[in-house]
């Protein structure tokens, strides 16, 4: 990155302030409308699931609008790994980023848990195990950074779209129903609700989302590779 365009970008504290308070409304979005989903569903999951996933992509829609311009709008621990192994953040930047984000999680959660007259601090007993859960995870979080890394080529404008709509069809299509973000699983283990996931279940979904980000840029930084010219 060039000195003029370093110093245009905004304050690192920003930037992790920026991280940090999107995050946290990610998870409100997340784990809010999944309370409100399964209280008013009448125990219909797939009613409750359904107004979970449209609230979430709509929120992420309107959160990388806003946030965007000022830090990138990650949000995901996984999707700045990605940034940093593009060259395009440092470690340590990469390391503060994740932090910011993960804090951001855990407090949208409180937040949420505040709004509906829970407990502020749980932990979740919701399991979800298995290769199949695991690998969806896998397959969740090489889509996101693919829909990331595609739309950053053919069309900038169009990333708060394009994550939003993928996210939504994620939580269908996906056995997991498409966390794709470390700092989302760490933070919905402190939520024994409709979102929540146990912390025993935690540790796989994030390490198969770490390996889809990374298939991801090694996949799409071949196939979005320009061809040497003579």
């Amino acid at each position: 990155m060039s000195a003029r365009a370093e110093a245009a970008r905004p304050s690192l504290t920003r930037r992790l302030t920026a991280e940090a308070l999107g995050t946290a409304f990610l998870l409100m979005i997340v784990v809010g409308s999944g309370i409100m989903g399964d209280r008013l569903a009448g125990g219909n999951d797939a009613v409750a699931l359904l107004a979970n996933a449209g609230a979430t992509a709509a929120g992420l829609v309107v959160l990388i609008l806003i946030f965007g311009p000022i830090s990138g709008a990650h949000f995901n621990p996984a999707v700045t790994l990605v940034f940093v192994l593009r060259g395009e953040h440092g470690k340590r930047e990469g390391l503060a980023y994740a932090g910011a984000q993960t804090v951001g999680a855990v407090l949208g959660v409180f937040a949420a848990h505040a709004m509906f007259a829970l407990p502020i601090l749980e932990l979740s007993t919701k399991h979800r195990d298995g290769p199949a859960q695991a690998f969806s995870e896998v397959v969740a979080t090489f889509g996101l950074v693919a829909t990331i890394l595609g739309s950053l080529r053919a069309r900038p404008d169009a990333v708060p779209a394009t994550v939003g709509l993928y996210i939504g069809a994620a939580y269908w299509f996906t056995a997991s129903t498409s966390f794709a973000n470390p700092a989302v699983t760490v933070a919905r283990a402190f939520t024994d609700t409709f979102a929540g996931i146990a912390w025993t279940s935690a540790p796989a979904f994030i390490a198969c989302q770490l390996i889809g980000a990374v298939g991801a840029q090694l996949a799409f930084g071949w196939l979005l590779r320009e061809s040497a010219r003579p």
